[in-house]
């Protein structure tokens, strides 16, 4: 033994004592081959738990939601760990604010909570390119969630950092954390790499010992529980209520003849697609199929995905908040389909943390089971519909000046500053170091940008009198390319869509396009999803060369101030294309949660005092609203808004709070439930 070292000895510990059944120490959770159940110190124990991303929720309402999901009769939660929200540059890591995963993980246990933990590395979640981060990618030749040395190089790095954070958190150690998840449906990647799980397992051992309880999810497929599973992590499966229950758990006992029976996703919703219809589910459905898995005396993790059989199983939750900024994902099923920034999913809690019909539905049924919580469910959030503002088409006003006053819906009167520029006459602003030159385009891993935006800017070679086809190869524009001639939006370019425009100029005369990546795939094989332009474009068929790329550093500049601290040099003055329009304005003395609506726009970014609130995209739906979370509203003094619109404003640009969300521009249920 003495010469095996850590992670063999760790491995030897796993295979060999997780099936021992030990004698409980005064904290213990363990598994029960012989009566097929979990134990938690020494006693037969069932968990129904729902699954919250505290990365989806800002740190204000953490509270609110846990404990609702604990007034809803759950005993458990269930939590991912998104590596690419703490790592954000190699060996950069951030644990503060809204990121402080150990605040989080200690108000759970302060609320009477227990955790089942999945830190990844790989998490889904429907999360930017799956929890694992883009700076990855700056290695092209890196194979990810292998045994690839430079990929294994990095997860240990990342492991060694989060690992002993988690471990005095332990329910060994004194905590509330009952069991660790190793990676996320494995069996569903093409890899089917046993090194790499067995890799992990090691480290986890070596990490957090080898009491912990570690196990694996995978849905129901005989391929994806082959390659998914390892000897050391106990097998879970995952389906919804649409499956045969008897049927799924057939399929987790040929993986795991003897212990407890968990589905560790029981998917209560379902998610949206940009482009698509908003996505309900039945709760008298969702109802039926929990109460038949707990008459089996299953142990359930309730997530809001309804199973189709079509779509990839995904990680979704009890409560599914917002993927501010830009950490909504993508899939891909025959084309990439990103996802909304709302992550409602019609979920038993809203969006905004309200209690839904559904909620209800789910409390009665555990109700059948097992006791309550004693008292009343927390009520829905308060909302406020602060009114219009009038985002009017202007150039820059002159310093000291203000433009016309607006009016809150309620009658209450504001003084509104307004400001606009086109995002091409501030690059020095956004791009502070200056543009890159290449022959060729270069992708945003290669410059090291890992999300939002890039320009890639540069002259037509010749006179083109008639017109021409700018075009460029199939795959290649990712994700959509916004395009200028002479500083003149042209038109859009998309993954998987419009890959063509036609155009005339003279030699000389400048084409700009500006990229946005709208989110890394998260699930299947190519989470490899490098952004930006993979191709070079063509007019004609003949290449175009000599680019200058921008890589735009927005938030940054809103952060710090800008464009309220200070007016552009110039504006182009149109309506039509990137450009910014920002303002301010007061709330009446409160600072409750709010739904922002985009009459007439087309698609783009807000951001309130510098909070990026994420993307809209009111010409495809199905989302038409934004979540305003009250705490990122000042009371007392001016709130600052800036709106990035990408392709075209309305003619009277106007922005309006409502007290609930849009789907499908009908409205949707933000429900204020009671018993």
């Amino acid at each position: 033994l003495a010469t095996m070292g850590l992670p063999a000895l760790a491995l030897l510990l796993a295979a060999g004592l997780l099936h021992t059944q030990a004698s409980p120490s005064a904290r213990s959770f363990q598994l029960d081959y012989e009566h097929n159940c979990f134990r938690k110190d020494g006693v037969p124990f069932r968990y129904i738990s729902g699954s919250i991303h505290y990365a989806r929720v800002p740190r204000p309402a953490w509270r609110d939601r846990l404990l609702k999901m604990y007034m809803s009769g759950l005993s458990t939660v269930q939590v991912y760990v998104p590596w690419n929200y703490h790592e954000t540059q190699p060996g950069v890591y951030d644990f503060t604010g809204n990121r402080d995963v150990e605040a989080f993980l200690d108000l759970t246990a302060e609320l009477g909570l227990l955790v089942i933990l999945r830190p990844g590395p790989y998490i889904c979640a429907e999360w930017e390119m799956g929890g694992l981060p883009a700076w990855l990618l700056w290695k092209p030749d890196i194979i990810l969630r292998t045994s690839n040395p430079a990929f294994l190089a990095a997860v240990d790095s990342w492991l060694h950092i989060l690992l002993p954070k988690i471990k005095p958190r332990l329910y060994q150690q004194g905590g509330n954390i009952i069991s660790v998840q190793v990676e996320n449906e494995y069996g569903s990647y093409y890899a089917c790499d046993y090194g790499y799980l067995r890799h992990l397992l090691g480290s986890f051992r070596a990490l957090l010992g080898s009491e912990v309880l570690l196990f694996t999810t995978d849905s129901t497929g005989a391929e994806e529980l082959r390659c998914g599973t390892l000897q050391g992590l106990y097998a879970t499966v995952d389906f919804g209520p649409g499956s045969n229950v008897t049927e799924a758990f057939g399929a987790q006992r040929r993986v795991e003849p003897k212990g407890p029976l968990v589905n560790s996703e029981y998917y209560t919703g379902w998610l949206d697609y940009w482009g698509e219809a908003h996505a309900s589910t039945s709760a008298a459905w969702v109802a039926r199929g929990l109460e038949d898995m707990l008459q089996l005396g299953a142990s359930i993790n309730m997530q809001v995905v309804s199973w189709q059989r079509a779509l990839p199983p995904g990680e979704y939750m009890f409560h599914g908040g917002t993927n501010f900024a830009y950490w909504s994902g993508a899939d891909y099923k025959d084309q990439y389909k990103p996802v909304t920034t709302s992550y409602d999913y019609d979920a038993p809690l809203s969006e905004a943390g309200d209690p839904t019909e559904k909620l209800f539905a789910i409390r009665t049924v555990i109700g059948k089971f097992q006791p309550l919580p004693v008292g009343p469910m927390p009520p829905a959030t308060p909302k406020y519909a602060y009114g219009r503002v009038a985002l009017r088409k202007v150039s820059a006003y002159p310093k000291g000046c203000t433009a016309p006053a607006w009016h809150y819906s309620t009658g209450q009167h504001s003084s509104l500053s307004l400001q606009y520029a086109d995002l091409l006459d501030v690059l020095d602003v956004l791009c502070p170091s200056g543009p890159i030159q290449s022959q060729f385009p270069l992708t945003f891993e290669a410059l090291k940008q890992a999300y939002g935006f890039m320009v890639y800017h540069t002259q037509l070679p010749w006179d083109v009198p008639d017109p021409a086809t700018l075009g460029a190869p199939p795959h290649s524009i990712c994700d959509r390319g916004y395009v200028m001639l002479q500083k003149e939006y042209q038109g859009t370019l998309e993954r998987d869509g419009q890959t063509t425009l036609q155009v005339t100029g003279r030699a000389g005369e400048t084409l700009d396009i500006l990229l946005e990546n709208m989110g890394r795939i998260s699930f299947g094989a190519n989470t490899s999803d490098f952004k930006g332009l993979l191709g070079n474009l063509s007019l004609n068929s003949r290449p175009l060369s000599n680019w200058l790329m921008y890589p735009l550093a927005i938030d940054t500049a809103v952060q710090q101030g800008w464009p309220q601290a200070a007016l552009p040099k110039s504006s182009s003055g149109g309506r039509v294309g990137p450009a910014f329009y920002t303002g301010i304005f007061e709330t009446p003395g409160i600072a409750w949660d709010t739904f922002i609506k985009f009459p007439g726009w087309s698609k783009g970014l807000l951001w309130i005092n510098g909070f990026n609130l994420g993307r809209y995209w009111t010409r495809r739906g199905p989302q038409q609203t934004l979540f305003v979370p009250g705490s990122v509203l000042h009371v007392g003094h001016p709130n600052s808004i800036t709106v990035l619109e990408l392709e075209e404003a309305p003619p009277t640009p106007l922005l309006l709070f409502l007290d609930q969300p849009l789907y499908n521009r009908t409205l949707g249920c933000s429900t204020m439930a009671t018993e």
